[in-house]
This record gives structure tokens, C-alpha cells and sequence, in this order.
């Protein structure tokens, strides 16, 4: 069946239906958390800003944590050396990721005036692209004992 959320679903079945589950489980949360921060909001004086970030980063964590944590990501990966080759890739794109946002950032912003800015920069390029290896791994990981146990 489609829909106008089918854009975001996978063309394979099961991690289509699982990424159904992962968007309702993080509705419900959603929609609980919301619920709570009314309830809150009695009590303290949540900003309107603070509750929207709020709610929309615990949906997108939520289904991120649960697409990473689930093993579906990387459905080909079963032996040993296809594992490795994949860690490579990932280990290859992080790399990528960060010379080509550095080239980016100096282009399109001002270069840097000193040790601070240099800073500020370099630890947001290095705790991105330190989340995304991990996130990465992890999902590789989790596919990799999922696909062993399969076979």
C-alpha cells in the first residue's frame, strides 16, 4: 500500500514493516511526552521553543536509537570479510564526511580567528563525526550477529 510517508520507508518488506513500528512506538512516546510536558508546564514555565525541541528530538532519537539498535541496516553482511569491508566503508565515509565538512565550513564561513574558534569547530566536527562512526558500528555490529545467527 502507499502512502505520503512511503518516501521514508525502505523498498524491502520486512524493514519496511519494522520502521512502521519504530514511527509508531516513537508517536506514542511523542505523544505521552507531550502530555506530560503539559502537565508540567503547570508546574514550571516551559518555554514554547524548549517543548517543540524537546518533542521533536525525542521522536528522531527514538527511532534512531531503535533503527540502530535493531540489526536491519546492513541485511547482506554474513561473513567475516564482508563485515570488515563494510567497517572500512564506514571508517572511509566518516573521513570523507569530516574533510569535506571543513572544506564546506571554510568556504562558506569565515576562517577561523583564533584558538577558540579553531576549537569550538573542531570539537563539533569531532563529536559529529564521533556519533556517526558509532552509530554506524553498532548498527553494523547488531546486523552482522543478527545475520550470523539467521544462517
Amino acid at each position: 500500500m502507499k502512502s505520503w510517508i512511503s518516501f521514508l520507508l525502505p523498498n524491502d518488506e520486512y524493514k519496511e514493516k519494522k520502521m512502521l513500528y519504530f514511527f509508531s512506538e516513537g508517536a506514542i512516546i511523542l505523544f505521552l511526552s507531550l502530555i506530560v510536558m503539559i502537565i508540567c508546564n503547570k508546574y514550571f514555565n516551559l518555554d514554547v521553543e524548549t517543548v517543540l525541541l524537546a518533542a521533536i528530538a525525542i521522536f528522531l532519537f527514538y527511532v534512531s536509537g531503535r533503527y540502530i539498535v535493531s540489526g536491519i541496516e546492513y541485511a547482506d553482511i554474513t561473513t567475516e570479510s564482508a563485515y570488515r569491508k563494510e567497517l572500512r566503508v564506514i571508517f572511509i565515509r566518516t573521513i570523507g564526511f569530516v574533510v569535506i565538512f571543513m572544506i564546506c565550513y571554510l568556504i562558506f564561513t569565515n576562517s577561523p580567528k583564533n584558538l577558540d574558534e579553531w576549537f569550538e569547530i573542531l570539537s563539533l566536527l569531532i563529536g559529529v563525526s564521533v556519533i556517526w562512526f558509532l552509530s554506524s558500528y553498532i548498527s553494523l555490529k547488531r546486523s552482522y550477529k543478527k545475520n550470523k545467527e539467521l544462517l
